[in-house]
């Protein structure tokens, strides 16, 4: 099936349920779905460099930027396509855009949102060990994703949506909407 968008990339900080929607989304569409993430720690465990997310996210930063570039290449020649990645990380001295730039070029950028208390909710709920946010620090983190994804959107020339995911099934109305056009 040929879908109008060819590579779509959905974004969102950690416990905002794009992976769920992500992964319903491709079920009823026929994308192909790629968690970035879990590329980047299948490529490390390969390596013998990390075996969970904590490990890899500790090793210095010029070798987890070479499991995400390799994770980048491995992705960037796939067609109909949904890449599922936070598009902004936060480190120990900041943000990092984690979309890889100069290898992945989207047709559209979906950044999906929820309200703080609903996504620091998700986090106490998911047996996952997540970042530690505040309010604050959350509102901040939605802010700079949001930002930078309107950035990288004119960069690319592509689309850009927003999504609001405090309703599953309403945000998974939104998603097949804006995929089926």
């Amino acid at each position: 099936m040929k879908h109008p968008w060819n590579v779509v990339v959905v974004t969102g900080v950690p416990g905002v349920g794009k992976t769920s929607i992500c992964r319903r989304i491709c079920e009823e569409l026929g994308y192909n779905y790629v968690n970035y993430g879990d590329l980047m720690l299948e490529i490390a465990r390969s390596r013998d460099l990390a075996s969970t997310d904590h490990e890899m996210f500790n090793l210095p930063m010029e070798i987890q930027h070479g499991i995400w570039k390799t994770a980048a290449l491995k992705i960037k020649d796939l067609n109909d396509v949904i890449i599922d990645l936070h598009g902004v990380d936060q480190s120990e001295i900041g943000y990092i855009i984690s979309l890889p730039v100069e290898i992945i070029y989207p047709d559209i950028i979906v950044v999906i949102e929820a309200s703080e208390d609903k996504i620091l909710f998700r986090r106490h709920e998911d047996p996952k060990e997540r970042i530690t946010d505040t309010i604050g620090s959350l509102k901040e983190h939605k802010w700079f994703l949001r930002t930078a994804m309107a950035i990288c959107s004119v960069i690319f020339g592509c689309n850009m949506a927003l999504l609001k995911n405090d309703n599953f099934e309403d945000c998974l109305i939104q998603m097949r909407n804006i995929l089926s056009k």
